[in-house]
C-alpha cells in the first residue's frame, strides 16, 4: 500500500501540469498514465495533434518551469488571426501588435508539451510517475480514496484527480452524469507544405458545412491543418489520393497560400461536446477533457483544461495552508463553481458560433457576413476579441502577477 496526498489519473498535458504545479507544496503526488510518453520522431516529422496555446496557458507553463524546455524543442508563435467566409464578403483580421502584444499565442505539438512536462515531473522528488498503469478499482472512503491497479498494487489518496480524458474511467466510477452532443463533424488533421509562407498568421475559413484552419508551424511554409467536416465528407476526403486531396484542400482554402502539398498521413476523429454535471465529488476532482470537451473552432480545448489546473492548484494550496481537508467535496465546490461557469460560457459560445457558421442558408450567411464585417470595423470590438483569444479574461488572480507575455 502506497500513500499519497494527490493521485492524478492521466499523464497527458493537463494531468502532468497539475502534478508539476503542486510540487514543493509539501504534498506527495502520484501520476498514473496508461502509456509511456511519446518520444521525439527520429525523422523530425511534426506530430499530427497540435494545440494553440494562448497567453494564459503560457503563464501557467512558465510558472511551473517547463516553458523553456518547450521552447528548446519546437514552437511556433503566431502574431495575427484571419477569419473569413468563403465566397462572401465577411472577414475579420486582428494582430496582437496593434494592442501591445508581440504574439497572440503559440502552435505547439501536443507531444512536445507532454514530453517537457514529463521530464519536469521526473526531476521532482515529491512526484511519482507510474507508467504504464491501468486503474482497476476505486473506493471512496471517508478520509481517503483507495485505488487498485491492474497489477494488484494499491494506493491511497486524500484526493484523486480525473485527468484521464473524454471517456474518463474515474468519472464513470463516481457515477457523475455527462451531458454530451454530437457536433456532426469529424476533424481531419494533417501537416501541409504551402507554396507561400504563412507569416505567423493563423487562418480559418468557413465554407458550406466545413471549417478549415491552417495553423502556422515553426517552418515558414509548413502548417498543421484542422478540417472540420460532416462525417461522410471527412471519410471521403481521407480516402482521396494524395494529389486529389491536395487540390481539394487548396480550393477550400481559396488558394490563399498557393499550392498545398500534404507531407504526413491524414487522420480523422469525431467531434463531440461534453459537459460533466459535476466537476467534483467526495475525494474527486475532474480537470480537462474529463470534465468538458469542446469543438476545436476557437482552439480553446487544452487552454480550458490548463485553467482548470491553475484554479485547482490555487485551491489545494489555499486549503492545505489553512489546514483543511482539500479532498472534501465541501471545499472542492469552490473549484467546481469557478470552472463550471467558465466551461459553460465557452461551450455555449462555441455552440452559437457553430450554429451560425453552419450551412449555406442565405439569411444565415448574410447575418454572419455582416457580423464579421462589423466586428472587423467597429472600435472596441477587436481588443475584446484579442483578450479572449489570449485567454486573459480567464486568467486566475494568482497567475495574473506573472508577467503577461508581451
Amino acid at each position: 500500500m502506497q500513500s499519497f496526498d494527490v493521485v492524478i489519473a492521466g499523464g497527458g498535458m493537463v494531468g502532468l501540469a497539475l502534478a508539476c504545479g503542486l510540487q514543493q507544496s509539501g504534498l506527495l503526488i502520484a501520476v498514473l498514465e496508461q502509456r509511456t510518453p511519446p518520444q521525439t520522431a527520429a525523422d523530425g516529422a511534426y506530430a499530427l495533434r497540435v494545440s494553440a496555446i494562448n497567453a494564459a496557458s503560457e503563464c501557467l507553463l512558465r510558472h511551473i518551469d517547463v516553458w523553456q524546455e518547450i521552447e528548446a524543442q519546437r514552437i511556433s508563435p503566431y502574431n495575427a488571426m484571419y477569419v473569413w467566409d468563403k465566397d462572401s464578403f465577411g472577414n475579420i483580421h486582428f494582430e496582437g501588435e496593434a494592442y501591445g502584444f508581440s504574439r497572440l499565442g503559440h502552435i505547439i505539438e501536443n507531444d512536445v508539451i507532454q514530453r517537457a512536462l514529463w521530464q519536469r515531473a521526473e526531476k521532482a522528488k515529491d512526484i511519482t510517475l507510474m507508467a504504464p498503469a491501468v486503474l482497476q478499482q476505486v473506493a471512496w472512503g471517508e478520509n481517503e480514496a483507495f485505488i487498485t491497479r491492474d497489477d494488484g498494487t494499491m494506493l491511497t489518496a486524500r484526493l484523486v484527480v480525473g485527468a484521464d480524458g473524454a471517456h474518463s474511467w474515474l468519472r464513470q466510477q463516481a457515477d457523475i452524469p455527462l451531458t454530451f452532443w454530437d457536433y456532426g463533424h469529424h476533424a481531419l488533421v494533417a501537416t501541409v507544405r504551402t507554396e507561400h509562407p504563412h507569416d505567423g498568421v493563423a487562418r480559418q475559413v468557413f465554407h458550406g458545412d466545413g471549417i478549415l484552419a491552417f495553423l502556422p508551424l515553426a517552418e515558414a511554409n509548413l502548417c498543421s491543418i484542422v478540417w472540420s467536416l460532416p462525417p461522410l465528407q471527412a471519410e471521403s476526403m481521407l480516402a482521396l489520393p494524395k494529389e486529389a486531396f491536395d487540390q481539394q484542400l487548396a480550393i477550400a482554402f481559396d488558394t490563399y497560400l498557393g499550392r498545398c502539398t500534404t507531407i504526413s498521413a491524414r487522420q480523422t476523429h469525431p467531434l463531440t461536446g461534453r459537459y460533466a454535471r459535476s466537476f467534483a465529488a467526495h475525494r474527486l476532482a475532474l480537470v480537462g477533457d474529463s470534465a468538458h470537451t469542446i469543438h476545436p473552432l476557437a482552439g480553446q480545448g487544452v487552454n480550458l483544461g490548463f485553467m482548470d489546473v491553475a484554479t485547482l492548484i490555487a485551491e489545494i494550496k489555499r486549503l492545505q495552508g489553512q489546514g483543511k481537508d482539500f479532498g472534501q467535496y465541501l471545499y472542492l465546490r469552490r473549484y467546481e463553481r469557478q470552472r463550471k461557469h467558465s466551461a459553460a460560457l465557452m461551450l455555449a459560445s462555441m455552440q452559437g458560433f457553430r450554429e451560425l457558421f453552419n450551412g449555406e442558408n442565405p439569411a444565415k450567411k448574410l447575418l454572419r457576413d455582416i457580423g464579421l464585417t462589423l466586428a472587423n470595423r467597429l472600435p472596441g470590438v477587436k481588443p475584446v476579441l484579442v483578450r479572449q483569444a489570449m485567454g486573459l479574461n480567464d486568467l486566475p488572480e494568482w497567475l495574473a502577477h506573472t508577467a503577461t507575455p508581451q
